[in-house]
């Protein structure tokens, strides 16, 4: 079949359920930073406690950023574009980050 006779196709929900997942993530992740930042104020404050703190919002702001590109990108067209591999990696590692800082708050 030739790409002028395929059908058009019918993006039904995908875009959708595609934007909530990105908006439930960027809750998990927002709960995350604020649940290291109030362990890390509850301990004292610390220098490597503020740093990491202060690393956490970072990371946060840079995933809710891309959360936020991506977004506006799937509500944009009906057909949306691919998540651009630099923008799945940041995400990536903002998420890994955050969850490592939280994990060296808690400890």
């Amino acid at each position: 079949m030739t790409p002028a006779a395929r059908p058009e196709r019918d993006p039904g929900l995908q875009p959708e359920r595609t934007r909530l997942a990105w908006r439930r993530t960027t809750l998990a992740a927002t709960v995350a930073a604020v649940l290291a930042l109030r362990s890390a104020l509850q301990s004292g404050l610390s220098a490597a406690g503020v740093v990491v703190g202060a690393l956490c919002l970072l990371l946060w702001l840079g995933f809710l950023s891309v959360a936020q590109r991506r977004v506006l990108a799937l509500s944009a067209t009906a057909r949306p574009p691919a998540l651009t591999p630099r923008h799945a990696t940041a995400a990536i590692l903002c998420t890994v980050a955050l969850a490592a800082c939280g994990a060296a708050l808690v400890l």
